[in-house]
């Protein structure tokens, strides 16, 4: 499996294209805004859509989801069903943060600890990892060993958690318990900024470092 990355919105939120080179299926993971630069890259891979992932329900992850997935006819998987809060604000946050108006949606399956996600012939794992945000979920790629966190963890930092329903120590425990067991290997794509990997972060991580 490969991948791009396509910064969008003025928050330049890493929306992801997750290819899978088997079948040239792809999944677009956050789309939070900017659909041309989407469908640009998507062009200029020359694959086929097959599905919307989505870590959590903040509108810079999410502002494009439903025009985008009328647009490819496409589904929307996840995130898990406590940030449909967070989906169902979304024209109100719209307004509150002068973005450009978009809708809320309803995935078509929202997701659980242990559930599984396909791009093409490749298979995700899905860990619940809240506190950043409640239904907040991570995609991992075993066999590549490359994670997509969202806002879960940065380099050099973790996701805000002063935002409604965050909680500090429930996001320690979530990146502890479910991302370093892991393996240090594993690099990662968070929502914002450049990529890390997970035995960088256990190193130098002032918040989660072990």
């Amino acid at each position: 499996m490969r991948f791009c990355i396509i910064p969008v919105t003025s928050y330049r939120q890493n929306c992801s294209l997750l290819i899978c080179e088997q079948s040239n299926k792809a999944a677009i993971v956050d789309p939070g805004g900017d659909i041309d630069a989407i469908i640009k890259t998507i062009n200029k891979e020359n694959v086929s859509p097959e599905s919307i992932l989505i870590t959590h329900g903040h509108l810079d992850h999410v502002g494009a989801t439903a025009e985008l997935a009328a647009l490819l006819s496409v589904p929307v998987i996840g995130p898990h069903r406590d940030d449909q809060f967070l989906i169902d604000a979304i024209p109100e946050q719209c307004k509150a943060f002068r973005f450009p108006a978009c809708d809320s949606f309803t995935p078509s399956r929202w997701l659980n600890q242990g559930d599984i996600v396909k791009v093409g012939a490749e298979v995700l794992d899905v860990f619940h990892c809240p506190g950043h945000t409640p239904g907040h979920v991570v995609y991992v790629h075993r066999n590549t060993k490359l994670a997509i966190v969202g806002d879960v963890l940065f380099k050099g930092s973790i996701g805000r958690t002063d935002l409604p329903k965050g909680n500090f120590n429930t996001l320690i425990n979530s990146i502890k318990n479910n991302l370093w067991p892991l393996g240090e290997q594993f690099s990662f794509i968070s929502g914002h900024g450049p990529m890390s990997t997970f035995g960088e972060e256990m190193r130098s991580n002032p918040f989660v470092g072990v």
